[in-house]
């Protein structure tokens, strides 16, 4: 146990600070415009999606300021499966952006290999679309760290420490998002 938490905290203390940083300005800026935040991705990333939608709408309200738009394609699993069958699983995220999608708004594609199909399909059509996408990876990058417009690499290529980082960098952005409402 005392392994895993020593090696987790080199690659945490490893994380580019200049990606968080443009991230949380970008979807700060997100939000200003009064866009929506939508997430996306596969597994435990799907996990991580969702959490991370729980985190913008309950975090950072604010009395008094208006709440962040935030939601995660991957909750609604009757779609999602319905998507799956009637057309392909690498179609899941896209055939749902429609449904959202509004110009000004941000994509966070989470994989933590940066190449799960269905998200960079999903980052394809927000860059298509005229939106703005922010990538969460490991493993070096993937096709995702291509495609985005800010790439976040995870310093690993074990998938549990990806993971963990990613989860941090969305606690981390929730935090300083929630902060700054507080100071409008």
């Amino acid at each position: 146990m005392q392994e895993y938490f020593a090696n987790l905290a080199k690659v945490l203390a490893q994380v580019p600070h200049d990606r968080s940083d443009a991230i949380l300005e970008a979807l700060w800026q997100t939000y200003q415009r009064d866009g929506s935040v939508i997430v996306c991705g596969n597994g435990g990333s799907a996990a991580s999606a969702s959490h991370f939608v729980c985190d913008l709408g309950k975090w950072t309200v604010v009395p008094g300021q208006r709440r962040f738009r935030a939601i995660a394609l991957t909750d609604n699993m009757p779609l999602v499966t319905a998507w799956g069958n009637d057309t392909a699983y690498d179609q899941v995220f896209v055939e749902q952006l429609p449904m959202f999608y509004r110009p000004g708004d941000a994509l966070v594609a989470i994989s933590g290999s940066g190449n799960s199909p269905n998200v960079l399909n999903a980052a394809t059509w927000v860059h298509a679309n005229g939106g703005n996408v922010i990538g969460m990876s490991g493993f070096g990058g993937g096709k995702l760290a291509d495609v985005a417009d800010i790439a976040f690499v995870a310093p690993s290529s074990f998938m549990p420490e990806v993971e963990d980082v990613h989860i941090a960098l969305c606690h981390a952005l929730a935090v300083n998002l929630a902060n700054r409402i507080r100071g409008l």
